[in-house]
Order: structure tokens, then sequence, then C-alpha cells
């Protein structure tokens, strides 16, 4: 079942994230399904800690990108937005250069708050981390 307002256009999500964070660290959206969006992000100097390895911080932005988008991406955005509540992540493998990529799901879309689970892998496609996104749903103010 889809569950998106529109017809995604990845073009115009990777045009969304100019002037932003997103643009630091070289997040991009890849494609997406009925239910799913999938990005990638870089593993270099953009998103390493002081130990050469990717930043906890760096793929919590990836995790809280994409469900935060998924939501707007579900949202009637002349009417509803959606802003972030709560994230949690699990690191589970370090990861030193590369792409990381993540895949967003639903947990839970209702009318107050959305749940997404957001599961990051290295290229070897190995879990690297784990996320769980609750996104607040707002009323638009004109």
């Amino acid at each position: 079942m889809n569950i998106w307002h529109k017809t995604i256009n990845i073009d115009m999500l990777n045009k969304m994230s100019e002037n932003t964070m997103l643009e630091i660290l070289d997040i991009k959206f890849t494609e997406s399904g009925e239910d799913w969006l999938k990005a990638q992000m870089p593993v270099d100097h953009r998103t390493h800690q002081p130990y050469g390895i990717l930043h906890g911080g760096a793929s919590v932005s990836l995790a809280e990108t994409l469900g935060s988008v998924a939501s707007h991406l579900v949202l009637d955005p002349e009417k509803k937005m959606a802003v972030g509540l709560e994230i949690n992540a699990n690191h589970i493998k370090s990861v030193r250069s590369g792409l990381v990529f993540g895949l967003v799901s639903p947990i839970h879309l209702g009318k107050s708050t959305h749940l997404w689970d957001i599961k990051i892998v290295n290229e070897m496609k190995q879990l690297v981390c784990i996320s769980r996104l609750t996104v607040a749903i707002l009323e638009k103010r004109n």
C-alpha cells in the first residue's frame, strides 16, 4: 500500500537539500518504494569523529533526515508539518570509509505522531546503526 501523499521525485528531494546540513554531509536520496525511502551518505572527513570512524551524530543526522522527510512526504504539506520529537540510535559497527545507506520504513502513522524505523548499513550490507524516530505532526500555521 502506497503511503505517500504525492509521487516521490528523488531529484526534487535532493534539490530541497541545497543550502542545508544535508548538503554539507552530502546526504543524497537514492530511491523509494510504496512505504520506504533510501538515502546514502559518505564516510569521510565530513562525517568522521577523531578516531577516524563514522561519527554517531552523522548516523543520527542521516536517520533523522530520512524519518523527517518520510513524514513530510506522507502529509499534505499545505495543511500539516512534521518535526522531530525524539530519536534513539544504537551504533552497531564502525565504518572508516566509503558509503553508508539508510532505509526508513513506518512503524506507526497516526494523526499526531509518526514512528519510523531506520536501518543504516555499510557497502557490504552489514548493519551499522539502527534508529527509531518519533515525529510530531502539527497543523501548519499560515
